[in-house]
């Protein structure tokens, strides 16, 4: 059986565009976003984002993910921005957005923008429903995606993520469907699931709920970002397995980020006699050389 090939990405927080900060968002959570940027853009550099983004282009993979926070203020300038940003990579039907906090950093001077439907700018990209709702589930060769969203706007100082109990339902009743039983099952989120990854700070708090889901059922693999570093995990399957949880980071960091830019390939392979085989290829900037190149490969299987 042929290959398929997703490319994982993670955490790009595009520059801001002119404009992406008004005076309103002086009394909103958007300030003190304002006031890290001024420290985080010498992490993240466009150029970085710029050869990562050749560099995937150049491996040709079948579908794209992109496990969120591509603004940083989540304002309407930045949104477009993005989106024009996600339409430079190909075609939407090649590429799934799972939104970040810093895409839902706040509510306040957005009109109409509650609940998923602040991310109507990207619906090509979130799923094949035409519409901004969660989970979704996009159908791609032998892989069943299962697109959820994390991303909410929190207090000040906190970026934590919250499912909610209808999409965990939803997600509960579309993972029991036997229609999706002999796929790759791939679940994406902004958020990791597994317990310390991230701060209590930044972390999902609902992720127990999120794991109880995914006991019951299983899935093959979980992409996720937010932590802007190289995390390989694990959480409990049905039956005492264990699924995989793979984490990359910002693909804009530079080498003065906590982990340089990089990026995945996830090689997908079916059985002749039945289930799945999987290789992660992993690529991106070397600490003492210029470009990125391959850092590794090594077969899902190995993670659990």
């Amino acid at each position: 059986m042929p290959i398929y090939r997703i490319a994982h990405l993670s955490d790009p927080h595009l520059p801001p565009p002119r404009g992406a900060f008004g005076w309103k968002d002086v009394f909103t959570k958007r300030l003190l976003s304002r006031i890290a940027w001024r420290k985080k853009r010498k992490v993240h550099q466009p150029e970085v984002l710029a050869a990562l983004v050749a560099d995937l282009k150049a491996a040709g993979p079948d579908h794209v993910v992109i496990s969120g926070d591509l603004t940083n203020f989540a304002s309407h300038t930045e949104i477009a921005a993005a989106t024009k940003w996600l339409e430079s990579l190909g075609p939407s039907s090649a590429c799934t957005v799972s939104p970040g906090n810093h895409d839902a950093l706040s509510d306040k001077g957005r009109a109409g923008a509650g609940g998923d439907e602040r991310f109507a700018p990207w619906t090509p990209w979130l799923g094949d429903a035409g519409e901004a709702h969660f989970p979704q589930v996009r159908l791609r060769g032998p892989v069943a995606i299962f697109n959820l969203c994390s991303a909410v706007p929190t207090a000040p100082h906190l970026a934590t993520g919250r499912l909610g109990e209808a999409q965990l339902q939803r997600l509960d009743a579309a993972l029991a469907d036997p229609a999706y039983r002999d796929l790759f099952r791939l679940v994406v989120l902004h958020h990791p699931p597994q317990k310390g990854a991230v701060s209590k700070r930044k972390s999902l708090d609902d992720q127990e709920a999120l794991r109880a889901v995914l006991a019951r059922h299983g899935a093959d693999l979980v992409l996720h970002g937010h932590a802007h570093e190289s995390l390989v995990g694990s959480v409990p399957g049905p039956n005492g397995t264990a699924i995989p949880v793979l984490g990359v980071p910002s693909a804009s960091s530079g080498r003065r980020g906590h982990s340089p830019a990089r990026w995945h390939v996830i090689e997908i392979e079916t059985r002749p006699n039945g289930g799945h085989s999987a290789r992660i290829v992993v690529r991106g900037v070397e600490a003492a050389q210029e470009g990125l190149s391959e850092l590794g490969r090594y077969s899902l299987a190995d993670v659990v």
